[in-house]
């Protein structure tokens, strides 16, 4: 309307204007329908940030842009992390999977975020045991708090591997161990006292032995009773030769004895 009475240049202007908005639009949508539901790109402090917090996820997303360094992916419930989870996240510095359902974390799940990475959350999950090869050359400060740990050798070499955050190795407490009363107990309280490897190891040694006396009582007994059965038999059978004629019976007797020797 306002270009009513102003000449076709006025028209062309409009009509291109109206082109880069529906442009800009365009754009604004496909980028938003790239992201699952509830996640979003910012910018905080200077550092690209996603966001996926509270997003209901259950897996790491895909369509995470390869140049975000800070990503949230908690209270969702991501129940495990597969191998290359973040292979395609080359500066990420900060990954945070706290309030999640994850009980497993596969081997090579971190595998190209060693170079950069220094802060990674993973308490208030599902964790019992991990492997520690699952953060093998990892350089982050790492968070395993509040998870429902089995207290044996396997987290005891997890725990020498990894760098804790700060004050969070009071929340590492046994959910189970093989012994009662640890259970419900910091485990770095635990392991100053307590090799749990040299334990694990001590049992290892007198399971085995115990097998091997077993297997060594059986061939004992078998012999046993084959030698008693064999007498038996002999002595059975010099009754019967008694019971015979004599010339009958010292032929047997003689046959007997060259058998028995």
């Amino acid at each position: 309307l306002a270009c009513s009475g102003a000449g076709p240049l006025c028209l062309v202007t409009m009509w291109l204007l109206l082109q880069s908005l529906l442009f800009l639009l365009a754009c604004c949508l496909c980028s938003a329908a790239a992201f699952p539901k509830g996640c979003y790109p910012s910018e905080e402090e200077g550092l690209k940030t996603f966001r996926c917090s509270n997003a209901q996820l259950t897996e790491v997303p895909r369509d995470i842009p390869n140049d975000t360094n800070k990503l949230f992916l908690d209270s969702n419930r991501i129940p495990f992390l597969p191998r290359d989870a973040f292979q395609d996240l080359p500066l990420l510095l900060e990954l945070d999977l706290s309030h999640n359902a994850i009980a497993s974390v596969e081997s090579g799940a971190f595998r190209g975020l060693a170079e950069h990475l220094h802060s990674l959350d993973l308490s208030s999950n599902r964790l019992v045991s991990v492997s520690k090869d699952a953060f093998s050359n990892l350089n982050a400060k790492v968070n395993l708090s509040n998870n429902p740990w089995l207290c044996d050798c396997r987290l005891q070499e997890l725990i020498r591997t990894v760098d804790l955050v700060a004050g969070s190795s009071s929340g590492i407490v046994c959910g189970s161990s093989v012994e009662e009363e640890h259970v419900g107990k910091a485990f770095l309280q635990l392991i100053a006292d307590t090799d749990f490897c040299n334990v694990y190891k001590k049992t290892t040694d007198i399971a085995m032995l115990v097998t091997m006396f077993g297997w060594f009582t059986m061939v004992i007994s078998y012999l046993v009773y084959y030698v008693r059965q064999n007498q038996e038999d002999a002595r059975r059978h010099l009754e019967y030769l008694k019971s015979l004629p004599s010339k009958q019976r010292r032929s047997e007797e003689s046959s007997t004895i060259s058998t028995v020797v």
